[in-house]
């Protein structure tokens, strides 16, 4: 019996070796549930999309012909210019003045923290349109722009209506508006990163500076860059508001055609299409540096390097 007992505690502590443990076949099914709900849905969402091409396609008021017709059209494609120009520099202006802001907003002055917080408040609380329309009737309240030392004559001065171009008006209202926002990306980003690390740098003797700009700012990218993709993508189709500012962007080339030619719906679909088009490559690219970045922080978690 104490032989018995001696090999039966062998056994039950003993690893199962390897085929002698019960076969698949011995566990019962597991039948996946079904979800018929589902499939009635596809079918529903599928129909009403079907009906929508159709619609589109055989209602004759769309015009498709007159839309392709004024697709490649010179004065829409030159509107389509100025307005990648339009958003390209006013992002360029609300990224770096955005990164100033949120700078200030980390500092220790009290004053150049408060200077940022009401620049972001008064931006941030305020619709763009009506910044826009601010910047374009600038010469209402200063009809001149002087440059002087206070209590002295001005040494320099100029016409607001030949500085603030409806160009300068645009980019003005995008930029200033669009680094509010970018200001609190780049403020969260800042945040984001491990005070520990911070810290140790400060106490290797680095400064502030150096601990900003080599340290903080390109770790911080990780969670800034995937946010302003987002504000580019949405700086494109905000830059169609400038047309009240007159200036000739891809809208408002497509509304200097249509009030000759009385096409409205088709000028629209066409300046729509590009705003399609071009959001739809933004979306991509974004959707690639966000799965290179997506990489990278699966090296770290691994104990890799960053390509």
């Amino acid at each position: 019996m104490i032989e018995e007992k001696v090999m039966m505690s062998e056994n039950e502590t003993r690893p199962a070796e390897a085929g002698t443990g019960p076969a698949a076949d011995d566990y019962p099914a597991v039948r996946q549930p079904r979800h018929p709900g589902q499939w009635v849905a596809v079918v529903v969402i599928g129909l009403v999309v079907v009906q929508i091409a159709v619609s589109m396609v055989t209602n004759e008021r769309f015009r498709w012909g007159i839309v392709f017709e004024w697709f490649h059209h010179e004065r829409i494609l030159h509107g389509l210019l100025n307005t990648l120009v339009l958003t390209v520099v006013s992002m360029l202006v609300g990224i770096v003045l955005g990164a100033v802001l949120a700078i200030m907003r980390e500092s220790r002055n009290r004053v150049v923290a408060g200077l940022a917080w009401a620049y972001v408040w008064i931006f941030r609380g305020t619709p763009v349109f009506v910044q826009l329309l601010l910047w374009g009737s600038i010469s209402a309240l200063y009809p001149t722009i002087a440059l002087s030392l206070p209590f002295l004559p001005p040494f320099l001065e100029f016409s607001a209506n030949d500085v603030i171009t409806p160009f300068i008006a645009a980019i003005l209202g995008l930029g200033l508006n669009e680094a509010a926002y970018m200001a609190e990306i780049i403020r969260g980003g800042i945040r984001a990163v491990d005070p520990g690390q911070i810290e140790a740098a400060r106490a290797l003797g680095m400064g502030r500076a150096s601990v900003l700009g080599r340290i903080v700012l390109p770790q911080a990218m990780r969670v800034i860059i995937p946010p302003t993709s987002n504000e580019l993508i949405g700086m494109l189709k905000t830059s169609s508001m400038v047309a009240v500012l007159a200036y000739p962007d891809l809208l408002y080339s497509a509304q200097l055609i249509y009030t000759t030619n009385y096409q409205v719906i088709p000028l629209l679909l066409t300046a729509s299409l590009w705003y399609l088009i071009v959001s739809s490559i933004l979306s991509i690219g974004q959707y690639f540096v966000e799965r290179r970045l997506s990489a990278s922080d699966r090296r770290i978690a691994r104990g890799g390097k960053t390509a």
